[in-house]
């Protein structure tokens, strides 16, 4: 049975370069992106737009607790916020930026076998959609430190292998990766539709991603 985040109960927060919480069980959205999928000029071109969004809101973007004062914001200028910000960030992802080693199958199915080789166990996983430079999933994990652990995991796995494969060495993946805890049914059931037409919303022809999803779940 899928469980969603409960404010009231206990929630572990671990910060590297974002902020990652976790609570057992609970389904989480994950995406992690290869390491030249955001180009330089993309990235302070959304953070510049970002910052003049709060200043024009009162908000002071270098401040420590500017996320408290976005949430003190009227609730249609906090979904404002994240519909402009979030959706143009996973509109660049999937503009297909940089070398995009994931559009070749036999890359694409090392990252799907690694994702689903511990389900049922580690974790369980319900979607995930492989794109030419990021992956997005849907999984819960038993306990606080699960998600990290399991996240470097993969990651390092897959990089190593696609790395061999390509003949080549370094960084394939962004360090931290994104995630947010579902609050919803209604939300599961809109992330997991969102993954299964991430493919066609980037204009991806079959062959170029790598679709999973389990419907018993």
């Amino acid at each position: 049975m899928l469980q969603f985040f409960d404010p009231e109960a206990d929630v572990a927060i671990k910060r590297r370069r974002l902020p990652h919480w976790s609570q057992p069980g609970v389904v989480c959205f994950i995406t992690f992106r290869t390491d030249d999928s955001m180009p330089r000029s993309v990235i302070n071109r959304w953070e510049t737009d970002r910052r003049s969004w709060l200043v024009r809101h009162g908000i002071t973007p270098t401040a420590d607790n500017w996320r408290q004062q976005l949430s003190e914001l009227p609730l249609p200028l906090q979904q404002e916020f994240d519909r402009t910000f979030s959706n143009r960030w996973h509109d660049e992802l999937d503009a297909c930026h940089g070398a995009c080693p994931l559009r070749d199958p036999s890359n694409a199915m090392i990252v799907a076998d690694s994702l689903r080789h511990f389900d049922g166990d580690r974790y369980d996983l319900t979607d995930f959609v492989v794109m030419p430079n990021h992956v997005h999933l849907l999984a819960a994990f038993p306990d606080e430190s699960s998600m990290l652990t399991q996240c470097d995991s993969w990651k390092h796995y897959t990089a190593t292998q696609i790395n061999r494969s390509l003949g080549r060495r370094g960084r394939l993946w962004q360090q931290d990766a994104f995630d947010h805890l579902l609050r919803s049914e209604e939300q599961f059931l809109y992330l997991r539709r969102y993954i299964a037409d991430n493919p066609r919303k980037a204009k991806l022809r079959p062959g170029e991603f790598l679709h999973w999803t389990n419907s018993a779940k």
